[in-house]
């Protein structure tokens, strides 16, 4: 029998710093990369082919297959927080994209310019006006022993609401969603949870303690998970995609105890996605905030046993000792706080926006003594048992409603990806945002909390309620573009959103003209 343990406090403050945005070009070579050893360490990355849809010729396989490769070999080199000259490369490329019936496409042509519809939306609760928003809580919850779960909560109040569960990126918490939680909380259960090995879900114990005796107490809590045995508790731990899936899937069942709207970022809508499919009675919706569409870079052991023999360590405790040595070095360099902050600046578009808090407390966690072992657990633990696209095609198979939100000026996971899966699954809606970066919920809260809201209204009235940006609820239509409004710190601000609907809804639309017109032919025949 589990035994279910929650404890709940106020959220404590943190200390903020003052940041300024400077760029530090640093470009190196990839194969000079110290994330992955070479293979004298006996540990080496095997690329896999990736299946696609009817429709995609040969052709266009193989330039999403070298988009794959150029994407995950680009995302290794931004979490060492340097600049590689793919980066550069990448980053001076521009493309429009465009939907047509469904089908995705790069052209170095302009997309067609729709009338702009100007659209005032509520602002964020400001506590300085004296509207705080909804009250947060910060709890923990131990779901496995050592391995307390950290989540905030608001709006608990709201009972008969649904309930909304916010999963964070990689290398962010809960803390992440804390505009959401203030403002969506006045009218949802709101929840967001920490991943584990993440965020302040951290080992309480050392996974694996050292048995070389230290000099002092303050070396011996330096490094956590360096030793030669691991705990039993700790044998078969690895943060994976699996693991946290689980995670979410339990913490629904014990904590929430009914089904949620999912809605993830990066990371936590690759989890997203890959829970849903799993879990099709728990998610109400799935919501993806500029998901990434892969994650890990090992063969699964389910999937591939053979090919996952190879390589002699997939993220468990304790870490070898060439690992070790790989991951002082790495650990090292990303956990500088010039290099948070390089990573923070390239993944915000907007200057302006205020990231004190995110930088304190990703620098906050990286001081935890279990910080640099999980993080090598997490570049080194298997691939999902799904891939991306897998999951997608089996939420579409179980109707699971999906709706995609994606910051256009994405320099990590560009609008291409969330073009992708448009392309998938024809029938979701599409919002692109711009100007937006890789964290849209944060950047422009406003705008995401907005959308967000209309599209949980528009399912729970079951369609009587028509998406953001529609005038008729019936009648989705590809190409509506709408400059959002809001009032931030006492000024106006604006940003576009360009909306992509459904050939199946229009095909709806034309079914349901086609049976009104034989309706009233009967009842008025000629």
């Amino acid at each position: 029998m589990e035994l279910l343990s929650i404890s709940c406090t106020s959220v404590p403050c943190h200390h903020s710093a003052t940041l300024n945005w400077k760029v530090v070009d640093n470009s190196r070579s990839l194969k000079n990369s110290k994330l992955f050893p070479h293979r004298k360490t006996g540990i080496f990355c095997v690329a896999t082919k990736r299946s696609w849809g009817l429709g995609s010729s040969h052709k266009d396989s193989n330039k999403v297959e070298n988009l794959y490769q150029k994407e995950e070999t680009r995302l290794l080199s931004l979490l060492e927080g340097l600049r590689n000259c793919a980066v550069a490369e990448n980053t001076t490329e521009t493309y429009n994209y465009y939907v047509t019936d469904g089908k995705v496409g790069l052209r170095d042509i302009p997309r067609k310019v729709d009338e702009v519809k100007k659209v005032l939306i509520p602002s964020l609760p400001d506590e300085s006006e004296g509207n705080p928003g909804s009250p947060i809580s910060s709890c923990f919850w131990e779901w496995k022993p050592k391995l307390s779960v950290h989540y905030e909560k608001s709006g608990l109040e709201n009972v008969n609401a649904p309930n909304v569960l916010f999963l964070p990126g990689f290398g962010v918490g809960s803390f992440h969603y804390e505009k959401q939680l203030r403002d969506l909380g006045r009218d949802y259960r709101v929840w967001a949870l920490d991943f584990l090995g993440q965020g302040l879900s951290l080992p309480t114990e050392d996974p694996a303690p050292s048995d070389k005796p230290r000099e002092n107490s303050e070396e011996s809590n330096a490094v956590w998970g360096f030793g030669e045995a691991s705990k039993p508790w700790a044998q078969n731990l690895v943060y994976s995609v699996d693991l946290w899936q689980d995670q979410v899937k339990h913490f629904i069942e014990q904590v929430i105890g009914e089904p949620v709207y999912v809605v993830g970022n990066s990371l936590g809508g690759f989890v997203a996605m890959y829970f849903a499919a799993n879990n099709p009675e728990l998610v109400r919706g799935v919501t993806l905030l500029n998901a990434t569409p892969f994650w890990g870079f090992l063969p699964n052991p389910t999937r591939s046993p053979r090919l996952s023999k190879l390589f002699p360590w997939a993220g468990t405790f304790p870490l070898p000792s060439s690992v070790r040595k790989l991951t002082e070095f790495v650990w090292q360099k990303i956990s500088e706080p010039s290099s948070i902050l390089e990573l923070i600046k390239q993944v915000y578009v907007d200057r302006s926006t205020k990231v004190d808090k995110v930088f304190s407390r990703i620098v906050e966690t990286t001081q935890h003594p279990a910080a640099a072992a999980s993080f090598a657990s997490i570049m080194f633990a298997p691939k999902g048992q799904l891939s991306f696209q897998e999951a997608l095609s089996r939420c579409q198979m179980q109707d699971i409603p999906i709706c995609l939100m994606y910051g256009k000026e994405d320099p990590w996971v560009r609008p291409v990806w969330g073009l992708k899966v448009k392309k998938q699954l024809p029938e979701v809606p599409y919002y692109e945002i711009s100007p937006a970066g890789h964290c849209p919920h944060d950047e422009v809260p406003e705008v995401v909390n907005f959308l967000l809201r209309g599209w949980i209204k528009n399912l729970e009235s079951q369609g009587s309620i028509a998406l953001p940006l529609l005038e008729e609820p019936d009648y989705v239509q590809d190409g509506i573009s709408g400059e959002l409004e809001y009032v931030r710190e006492g000024s106006r601000r604006s940003v576009q959103v360009r909306f992509f609907g459904s050939k199946i809804s229009v095909w709806n639309l034309i079914g349901s003209f086609l049976k009104s017109s034989v309706a009233n032919f009967q009842i008025n025949p000629r």
